[in-house]
């Protein structure tokens, strides 16, 4: 039978899980309330034919398609940098490190994850400046240096859930490798990550996320109002964060900050879409690995 404080405790979490969507609902619906009006090609393209814009050969100068390209660019390349390097790092921390060094490593995980963007940003700054004054006279910032920050800035949230994911597994399923007789790899690849699978990528999705949003760090390593389709990894760029930033603190009419909110409203849809395929991706992982 359920005591005065069972039901206490219930209550109030009903209480914030519904706070929390009636919150998010209220979000959404300030955003396509302002946003939607604005959701049209020439958002995208500006006055430039949306073919063209597609392909690149004619320039984009008022639409966001080239702060689109640019946010995408940055997510996959930080993504492809720190998701790989999180897991193995989570890995190494749960399955392989002495308690000293999983102690070290983990102090200094716990440090970069508390590191403000804005500090990242300037530490990428000023690694360029220290570049130039070095080994590479020409390095200037660029869309490569700017996922180079993001990197850091996401790669403890890779790292931490990959470990925890994979110390909550339970006795009983750590002891079915050595009963086979696999060697300690064969048992984390076969045993222990399928069985940690979900918590994995779950840190890769938050990560996603996190790397799609920020502002602060690509302020000072790469990105610009107007540069256009990024040509390759050492070009400047532009990003959605930044140009709803920047438009609503400089925005001359009640027309561009509703231009801001539909920037607001397309991020976020570009967000949620990262996140489809990457909970796909994750789906698909898992039951690959269920049969293997």
């Amino acid at each position: 039978m359920k005591t005065a404080t069972d039901l206490l405790l219930t209550a109030y979490a009903w209480f914030c899980a519904i706070a929390v969507f009636l919150a998010t609902s209220l979000l959404l619906g300030f955003l396509l309330k302002r946003g939607m009006g604005v959701i049209h090609p020439r958002l995208f393209f500006g006055d430039t034919p949306w073919f063209p814009a597609l392909l690149g050969t004619k320039p984009v100068f008022e639409g966001i398609w080239p702060a689109l390209v640019g946010t995408l660019a940055l997510v996959l390349v930080s993504s492809v940098m720190a998701i790989p390097l999180g897991i193995a790092s989570g890995i190494y921390l749960s399955e392989y490190a002495s308690a000293r060094v999983r102690s070290m490593l983990g102090f200094a995980v716990d440090v970069l994850s508390g590191t403000p963007s804005i500090v990242m940003g300037l530490f990428g700054f000023t690694m360029i400046l220290f570049l130039r004054k070095t080994a590479l006279p020409q390095a200037r910032p660029s869309l490569f240096l700017a996922a180079g920050c993001i990197t850091l800035l996401i790669l403890p949230y890779v790292i931490r859930t990959t470990q925890t994911a994979l110390e909550a597994i339970p006795e009983h399923i750590r002891l079915l490798g050595p009963s086979l007789g696999l060697t300690h790899w064969h048992h984390v690849r076969h045993v222990l990550l399928p069985s940690a699978s979900r918590g994995i990528l779950s840190g890769a999705i938050l990560a996603i996320g996190r790397a799609s949003e920020d502002t602060a760090v690509i302020m000072l390593t790469g990105v610009v109002a107007r540069a256009g389709l990024p040509a390759s990894l050492w070009d400047k760029f532009e990003a959605l964060p930044f140009r709803i930033y920047t438009l609503a603190a400089e925005h001359r009419s009640v027309q561009e900050l509703d231009q801001g909110f539909g920037m607001a409203l397309v991020l976020l849809l570009m967000t949620g879409s990262l996140f489809a395929v990457a909970s796909f991706l994750q789906r698909s992982l898992e039951k690959r690995w269920k049969t293997t």
